[in-house]
């Protein structure tokens, strides 16, 4: 017994001598609350943002228009200027966030993403763009969930274009 005693004593002090000797643990971050003391509640409520930091959208899938193959090349480059014009005017308005188009060469044109409610306000702001007007584009319309951090694309875009589109 006394020897059982012993080599507890011994190793139960060496055990402390040697975690002593460690280095302090870094505590680890919580999910949870602690984050919640981090969140900036102001901008959150400034960009409309959920207890997620997210918020509802509508996305725009721009698809070639049915019309497409009916558009000389004259009125096609007109109707992307006027196309760009309108997509310059609807972010200046706060309506869109982000826009922009595929690499591919594809049916599937590009995407915007719309700081509305419904896809029926999406719909009438879609109709403004000559191009869909002419049916060179097309788009299909989607209730789309994300994070509200998009809502400040637009600022941030002015500030790193060297050029405007």
């Amino acid at each position: 017994m006394k020897k059982l005693t012993l080599f507890l004593f011994i190793s139960s002090y060496s055990f402390l001598f040697f975690t002593s000797c460690l280095p302090p643990k870094k505590e680890k971050a919580s999910v949870g609350n602690s984050a919640k003391s981090k969140v900036d509640t102001v901008l959150a409520d400034e960009l409309g943002a959920d207890e997620y930091g997210m918020k509802n959208y509508v996305m725009a899938i721009l698809k070639k228009g049915l019309k497409r193959w009916k558009i000389d090349t004259t009125t096609a480059k007109t109707l992307q200027q006027g196309h760009m014009q309108n997509i310059n005017r609807l972010a200046e308005e706060g309506k869109l966030v982000v826009a922009g188009p595929f690499m591919d060469d594809t049916e599937t044109r590009g995407i915007y993403i719309f700081d509305v409610k419904t896809v029926e306000e999406a719909q009438k702001l879609c109709e403004s763009d000559p191009s869909i007007q002419a049916g060179w584009l097309m788009m299909e319309l989607h209730p789309w969930y994300g994070s509200a951090a998009l809502m400040k694309t637009v600022e941030i875009h002015k500030k790193i274009s060297r050029k405007e589109i």
